[in-house]
């Protein structure tokens, strides 16, 4: 299957599953492909057929943009080397979830997350500690009788209990014993927690130096600007309170200009956020709901509130 086949399929089963799904980004380089909104979740997915392309500075920037645009982002592919991806497993690169089109299929159409992860030495689960600790003191066997069963030390029984995960066979052992399901699903639209905790997000890159005019700009009237490398927008811009995000472009008003502003107008309208694009000479006001400011014009902005009254004005508001 191609990549452009793959996409066109995850957009319809993302759509089938009730998310508002944004246009392709089809600009270079590009860290994410599509954004998606269904209520309260919002991911930022990119698709490939081999996932040993997604190198560590997109997954450094899917994770920064996760953060920043309150969405969790996610890959979603077909293999890695020459091995098909398992369903029902969910693997992780660079910290960033990935699930193969079956396994986002079961999530987000039927509504089943997914049990099994991979991290390095197999396959794992998450155990429920306190219902086996019940069950286990339901029926009277200590930890050096459940270890006997398992074939594990008493200690590692013991760390069961208080959280720690347990391979796939282990697992399976313990439903046997028990006759009940003790696992816990892979907290995928959480963000993974149980592997991001361990790994904080990626500090913003440098910016750069013809980004840096827009960057002052923001910053005087009070926004927090986290710079972009890969994503069809320059920055995302926060006010301090929470208050206002924009994801802002800039450049000479031409037709690739045309194209992201049109790529970001649709982005907005799923991240629930502004977009604004600067330019040296503007040819229209807006383009799909993305303001177009020219740079003097932006320059006489006194503050965040200022600029909000400008884009709503030029652009329109996003949806709630």
């Amino acid at each position: 299957m191609s990549r452009s086949a793959l996409i066109d399929n995850v957009t319809a089963m993302l759509s089938d599953a009730g998310f508002t799904v944004s246009d392709r980004c089809s600009t270079r380089p590009k860290s994410f492909d599509i954004a998606a909104r269904r209520e309260h979740d919002l991911i930022l997915v990119k698709i490939l057929g081999n996932v040993d392309a997604f190198d560590g500075p997109t997954g450094r920037e899917m994770r920064r943009l996760g953060t920043y645009l309150r969405g969790t982002p996610i890959v979603i592919g077909l293999r890695t080397r020459d091995e098909n991806l398992d369903p029902g497993v969910v693997y992780f690169r660079h910290g960033v979830p990935v699930l193969n089109p079956d396994t986002a299929m079961d999530l987000f159409v039927h509504g089943v997350p997914p049990l099994i992860y991979a991290a390095p030495g197999g396959l794992y689960v998450n155990i429920d500690g306190d219902v086996l600790a019940d069950e286990r003191e339901e029926r009277g066997w200590s930890l050096g009788r459940l270890a006997s069963e398992l074939g594990v030390s008493r200690r590692t029984v013991s760390k069961y209990e208080d959280g720690m995960n347990a391979s796939v066979e282990v697992a399976a052992h313990l439903d046997e014993l028990f006759d009940q399901d003790l696992t816990s699903p892979v907290s995928v639209m959480d963000g993974a927690e149980e592997i991001r905790d361990a790994d904080p997000t990626p500090e913003d890159p440098d910016v750069d130096p013809e980004d840096r005019p827009i960057v002052s700009l923001l910053t005087r009237i009070g926004f927090e600007v986290h710079p972009t490398v890969r994503a069809p927008f320059k920055a995302v811009s926060q006010e301090p309170e929470g208050t206002e995000t924009l994801i802002t472009g800039h450049s000479a008003f031409t037709d690739a200009a045309v194209k992201r502003a049109r790529i970001m107008g649709s982005l907005r309208e799923v991240i629930h956020t502004r977009s604004v694009y600067f330019v040296d000479e503007a040819g229209s006001e807006s383009v799909a709901g993305t303001a177009i400011i020219e740079r003097d014009e932006a320059a006489a902005v006194e503050d965040s509130e200022e600029l909000r009254d400008l884009i709503r004005a030029r652009g329109g508001s996003p949806e709630a």
